[in-house]
């Protein structure tokens, strides 16, 4: 006697399929965000002090920042690569792929001497894991999405879509609750000896979890069946830089300001917290955290809210809310008031979410099935480096050279206004693909 599925068990399975996508890419990017922060944070409180001896305090934080942005240097060089074979090959490989490079670099970070056990090696060593970070997380995010918004429901794709975006101020949140405890309950003496490497030190467990859950992930049938109709001599990247250009700047141009903010926000403040305004660690880290559940508020609410009116209007109407909010944040936060604080830190999280919530499926719907991998990624990472991976080093530069937050203030609201346009310029996901 044999069964026949019926429409309903047809999808209750792909269903199914879907939520574990979902889950797998928010705990596998949930994980190598974390990996990547706690990273930031080090370089915010101790790895200038580890590794860059000798200099001015000043100094020794730029370098440690310059650090932080080799990891975007690498990020467009993982893109492009998993991209490739993302687009070829498959997602879930290269998903697998990333997690094992950043989780390997992340381990050896906390087991690296520092400048004084075996000299200039040291810097030399922490620039090489940080690359290898970068090349991890570079083919993260393009995989993560696909696999989330092309196995999602009719509909539901920027729902369904923020999952691994959310996965970022999740990743913060973790980052900074362990470091939180290290910070609170160990002397500055201890902690810069060794238990900042606690953190990079449990990316071990994290990594081994995550993995086991993205091996049981499947390929969607949008990915096989473009995988099937694509022309085997096709190289993606080439075709995306030829054809789609124009496209991947503008997409790149509207995460400008989402990325380069962020992590402002995530990492700079807390040493700007510390050192201009007098607060402790745990303060300026409490306030983190306490910010990161409306950052991912944020994030669900767009996303949500993409799928019924349009991911443009959701994306235009949150960029707008980010030049406010860039605005008033370091008035704000130099008030020196916790409350004050407090509503500058979680207003600025959840319009940064707002902008990220319907990212996703805009990025996915802008390039056809069989470039997307490459499309998505290159996007993603050039934003990314001339956002994210510059603005701690600009912000710390801008007040040693003005002496006042002013000068970040209006930083913020130039990168602000600039995504701002890009969106604006950007066609809608379907026109993108007709007009390259």
């Amino acid at each position: 006697m044999t069964s026949t599925a019926t429409p309903h068990t047809v999808r209750a399975a792909a269903s199914a399929k879907a939520r574990k996508a979902a889950l797998g890419s928010f705990v596998g990017t949930a994980i190598e965000w974390y990996d990547f922060f706690i990273y930031g944070t080090a370089a915010a409180l101790v790895l200038g002090t580890q590794f860059f001896p000798g200099t001015s305090e000043l100094a020794g934080t730029l370098a440690a920042f310059a650090t932080l942005a080799v990891g975007f240097i690498a990020r467009p060089i993982g893109g492009i690569v998993m991209g490739h074979f993302g687009d070829r090959i498959g997602r879930k490989s290269m998903l697998v792929l990333s997690l094992l490079l950043m989780g390997g670099a992340t381990v050896a970070i906390g087991l690296l001497p520092n400048y004084d056990s075996i000299g200039v090696f040291a810097p030399v060593l922490l620039v090489t894991f940080r690359f290898i970070q970068g090349l991890g997380v570079g083919g993260e995010w393009g995989g993560a999405v696909l696999v989330a918004t092309e196995n999602a429901p009719e509909g539901k794709k920027g729902l369904y879509g923020a999952a691994p975006q959310i996965g970022v101020p999740a990743g913060v949140l973790m980052a900074n609750l362990v470091y939180l405890p290290l910070a609170a309950f160990m002397d500055d003496s201890t902690f810069n000896s060794w238990g900042w490497r606690i953190p990079f030190l449990l990316s071990a467990v994290l990594v081994g979890v995550a993995m086991w859950i993205r091996l049981g992930l499947e390929e969607s049938d949008e990915f096989t069946a473009s995988k099937d109709d694509a022309p085997a001599e096709t190289l993606p990247i080439l075709e995306v830089l030829t054809k789609h250009w124009k496209t991947v700047l503008l997409a790149g141009g509207t995460f400008i300001a989402t990325n380069g903010i962020a992590y402002a926000y995530m990492v700079y403040v807390l040493k700007y917290g510390e050192k201009e305004l007098g607060f402790s660690k745990t303060t300026m880290l409490f306030l983190l955290i306490a910010s990161c559940p409306f950052w991912m508020a944020g994030m669900a609410f767009s996303a949500h809210k993409s799928d019924s009116i349009g991911r443009r209007t959701v994306y235009i109407r949150s960029s707008i809310a980010l030049v406010v909010a860039a605005a008033a944040f370091f008035p704000l936060m130099d008030t020196a008031i916790i409350p004050a604080m407090l509503f500058a830190m979680i207003g600025l999280g959840f319009t940064l979410g707002c902008c990220a919530g319907p990212q996703s499926a805009l990025f996915a719907e802008l390039f056809p099935a069989h470039i997307r991998y490459s499309g998505a990624s290159l996007g993603y990472q050039i934003g990314a480096i001339l956002g994210g991976g510059l603005a701690p080093m600009i912000a710390t530069a801008l007040f040693a050279g003005f002496g006042t937050s002013l000068a970040i203030t209006v930083y913020f609201v130039g990168i602000a206004v600039i995504s701002l346009v890009s969106i604006l310029l950007l066609p809608e996901p379907s026109a993108a693909q007709k007009a390259s």
